[in-house]
């Protein structure tokens, strides 16, 4: 038997599992709060050993609620994961509003745990005389974006080649002159119908109206059916100064005159300058990927006690990958701040399974195998996990994909789990900057800034040229108390351009669109 003790934390009271800091060998012994359990089975870190023997067919317990169900009995000291559980996740359901007075003083409950001092994610009185201001970008009409940059956005994938030539080139002859020039190329605009066509479209559009981007160039080829005619009935109304479009076919050389667009886009930018704006300007986008079992604990808590400062001082935070609720969408439901948020809220879930099901899926074909190795065995497991990352304020909104945010308050917007998808909706919705929590580990980057928040301490010492903030301080003795405040005040230093994201760095920076749909 190994002497050595190994520390497992309980997250909840009523949990029949734990999760353990580092991995265990058969034999050896766990101590997790005042109780010592042998483990039985070997068991990997973050994985989930059984406090107590549960009965096959009995539902296994983390964060306070059922992660599923055991398939064989399990015994105390052993490695509960998907070769004894099993989801219980089923098809359309009808739920009831029930609706809670949200908590902005703490999340659900705090960690039972003397090892970890998560006791607050929320949102406490010294959190509400937090800096509350930004230095941004107050454009003509009245929004505020946090970088200078200069988008070429293409309406459809046969100018791609062509958007990525002229950033290139314009990077080297207006250097310096911006906070950057960048190309966001996709495969999509032309041969598409319907809904699918209409998806792309709303896409793009929400690139070209991002404030992030002082100037865009619309660059087209000129028989694509997302042409620049039609998509001008999308884009709303236009600011000439801001937006240029090109019609490649229409010219002789649509890089030289890509390149005089691109000049005079600069000299507009040039004559913004950052000035002091309030946070209830900022639009915030909440995202995880490369999960493991340490997000629900450090990271996405972590990002949730942000998503309250900011929605209690008034800006918007949005919360997508749909597939990725199921499991823990009413703890979402009943936090909608009436009865219409709530039918939509339902509409989202139950719309989004009948898409699975459209296409023969079954709705719990996740976590990832990724995912897997890192601990969490179901896709409730992963949803309760991951949903913390909307903090406990209410719910306020629900959007259609591509649709803008415009209400304060934690915003629900429909998406798809998959990172660049997710991320690129994100965007599109008029986030500022994405706060992306990761215990594997990713370098995607979206077109805004894209914040690697990591769940342990390990993944950020090994990939630092990804990771941007360590959240897994918060299993080595850090308060979430004063850890939200720093991370608050970091994610404020990045919005006003005192720090650059890893993503900005490192030149990643891309989009995907959502398809559903024919390709002709």
């Amino acid at each position: 038997m190994d002497n050595k003790k190994v520390i497992a934390l309980k997250i909840h009271e009523g949990d029949n599992v734990a999760v353990v800091l580092e991995d265990v060998k058969r034999g050896q012994r766990v101590q997790c709060g005042d109780r010592e359990i042998i483990a039985n089975s070997g068991i990997g870190r973050g994985h989930k050993i059984a406090l107590t023997d549960i009965d096959m067919g009995e539902k296994v317990i983390k964060y306070s609620f059922p992660i599923g169900y055991a398939i064989e009995n399990i015994s105390e000291g052993e490695h509960v994961h998907i070769h004894n559980t099993k989801t219980t996740l089923e098809g359309i359901v009808e739920y009831t509003y029930n609706p809670a007075e949200p908590s902005l003083e703490k999340q659900s409950e705090s960690i039972s745990n003397e090892y970890i001092q998560i006791n607050s994610s929320g949102t406490d009185n010294n959190s509400r005389n937090l800096e509350s201001t930004f230095n941004g970008y107050v454009r003509a009409d009245g929004r505020v974006g946090i970088r200078n940059e200069i988008w070429i956005v293409n309406t459809v994938g046969c100018m791609n080649k062509t958007a990525e030539v002229l950033a290139r080139e314009a990077s080297t002859k207006y250097a310096g002159k911006t906070d950057g020039i960048f190309a966001y190329t996709h495969p999509y605009g032309c041969s598409q119908m319907g809904e699918d066509e209409q998806n792309t479209q709303k896409i793009l559009a929400g690139l070209v109206n991002h404030p992030n981007a002082a100037g865009v160039l619309v660059l087209g080829l000129g028989c694509e059916n997302n042409n620049i005619p039609e998509f001008k009935k999308v884009l709303g109304q236009i600011d000439e100064e801001r937006v240029r479009f090109l019609v490649s076919q229409d010219v002789e050389d649509e890089i030289e005159e890509g390149l005089k667009l691109i000049g005079e886009l600069v000299e507009y930018a040039h004559w913004f300058k950052r000035q002091k704006c309030p946070s209830s300007k900022l639009v915030v986008g909440l995202k995880c990927g490369g999960s493991d079992a340490f997000s629900g604990i450090t990271a996405n808590p972590l990002v949730g006690a942000f998503s309250d400062i900011l929605t209690l001082q008034g800006g918007i935070s949005i919360l997508t990958e749909v597939p990725e609720m199921f499991g823990a969408e009413t703890l979402l439901m009943n936090r909608c701040v009436n009865r219409e948020v709530f039918n939509k809220t339902v509409a989202l879930i139950n719309n989004f399974k009948e898409y699975y099901i459209k296409h023969g899926q079954v709705i719990y074909e996740n976590p990832s195998p990724g995912n897997k190795k890192g601990g969490i065995s179901t896709l409730e497991e992963k949803s309760l996990g991951c949903t913390q990352k909307g903090g406990t304020g209410s719910l306020t909104d629900v959007l259609d994909y591509g649709e803008p945010a415009t209400m304060p308050g934690l915003n629900l917007l429909k998406g798809p789990g998959n990172d660049i998808v997710a991320s690129t909706a994100l965007t599109a919705s008029g986030a500022h900057m994405i706060l992306f929590t990761t215990g594997r580990g990713t370098p995607l980057g979206a077109p805004v800034p894209t914040v690697k928040i990591s769940t342990n301490t390990d993944l950020y010492r090994r990939k630092s040229g990804w990771i941007d903030y360590n959240a897994g301080s918060l299993i080595e003795g850090a308060k979430m108390g004063e850890l939200k405040e720093e991370f608050w005040q970091y994610v404020m230093a990045i919005a006003s351009g005192e720090i650059l994201t890893k993503n900005e760095i490192n030149g990643y920076r891309e989009i995907a669109i959502f398809k559903d749909g024919v390709t002709l």
